[in-house]
């Protein structure tokens, strides 16, 4: 892992399994029009918010309540200039036990301080998986992006 990429890390008094279970709900923490599935190794999603943001993923790793990792297909980033910049990332969690507490780590590869959008995404992980995820795991309610508000109005 690079210093580099952009990551986070969460901790809580849920079990590993209960933090697993969250980060597979992605509806439940990140957009409730997510398509597809996000549970199982070779499942794909797509996410869009309005016509802001695009991504396509794939889950390359799943190791119940230990780690998953998400392969950016496909992606468009209406906001700068570079549209696919997303491509080829991947999305990992990591998740230990420590003492009595879990401990998740967020990486996104790829997203890195040299990229055009990495301030706006680093806002935007940083609530969806700060607060959302967080929230998702220590309350079962977390802080997606209403049915409404993510699709682009035809």
């Amino acid at each position: 892992m690079s210093a580099k990429d952009f990551t986070l890390t969460l901790h809580t008094n849920q079990s590993p399994e209960t933090v697993f279970n969250a980060i597979c709900n992605v509806r439940g923490w990140w957009s409730e029009t997510l398509e597809g599935a996000s549970a199982q190794e070779g499942d794909e999603f797509v996410y869009r918010f309005k016509d802001i943001h695009y991504s396509k993923q794939r889950l390359v790793e799943v190791i119940p309540n230990q780690k998953m990792v998400w392969q950016v297909l496909d992606s468009y980033l209406s906001f700068v200039e570079d549209h696919e910049e997303w491509n080829g990332s991947t999305v990992q969690f990591d998740i230990t036990s420590e003492g009595d507490q879990t401990q998740l780590v967020f990486t996104h590869h790829g997203l890195n301080p040299q990229q055009a959008c990495f301030e706006a995404c680093k806002g935007g992980w940083t609530f969806f998986i700060e607060q959302s995820l967080q929230a998702l795991i220590d309350t079962g309610k977390g802080q997606p992006n209403m049915a409404e508000a993510s699709t682009a109005k035809s």
